[in-house]
């Protein structure tokens, strides 16, 4: 068995990456790890937790306090994939995206051993990718990601390590979940 997890998703938040993963390890019969319910022991061993995430929000707002969060998150996918090797992860989608360019390095040397990283997306047109990740959010979340006039989705689907980081892009939109794992299956052989 490979070092390194099989498969990666990345992407923006509404993607589909945690809904894609868990389908296309059932289907590859390998395990399955969603970031965001693994995560938190590792960002406890830099000093982060959800609770000061949330603190650091209400004192600094969302944008700022996903700058403070970079290095936690890029030290939790770096531990994830060491800790699941052969497995399907799901990154969330600020695990990706990263302003500092040394945590997008520590993300990028993480991943260098992953065979497979995939990124879904409703479309590649960005207005409709968008509109259709926005209401995905919306009814799933809550939220729109739009804080203090700064657009978290738009600078996740925008974001260019992101993109740098993918292997293979694949688009969701008028498709069902199990087609688009399929396709993403086939691409793993």
């Amino acid at each position: 068995m490979t070092s390194a997890p099989l498969l990666v998703l990345l992407g923006p938040a509404a993607s589909g990456k945690s809904t894609l993963g868990a389908l296309v390890a059932e289907r590859l019969g390998r395990s399955f790890v969603d970031i965001d319910a693994a995560a938190d022991p590792y960002y406890a061993e830099v000093g982060w937790s959800i609770d000061r995430l949330v603190e650091r929000v209400r004192a600094v707002g969302r944008a700022a306090a996903e700058r403070e969060w970079e290095p936690a998150r890029a030290h939790a996918v770096r531990r994830v994939v060491e800790a699941n090797p052969g497995a399907v992860v799901a990154l969330g989608a600020g695990h990706a995206s990263y302003t500092a360019e040394r945590h997008r390095e520590a993300v990028r040397a993480a991943l260098r051993g992953v065979p497979h990283v995939v990124l879904p997306l409703p479309s590649l047109d960005r207005a409709v990718a968008l509109t259709v990740l926005r209401h995905r959010s919306v009814m799933d979340k809550g939220t729109d990601w739009v804080f203090d006039g700064h657009d978290l989705l738009a600078e996740w689907f925008d974001d260019a390590g992101t993109r740098a980081l993918a292997t293979h892009t694949v688009t969701t939109s008028g498709r069902t979940p199990e087609d688009v794992a399929a396709e993403v299956a086939a691409l793993i052989g």
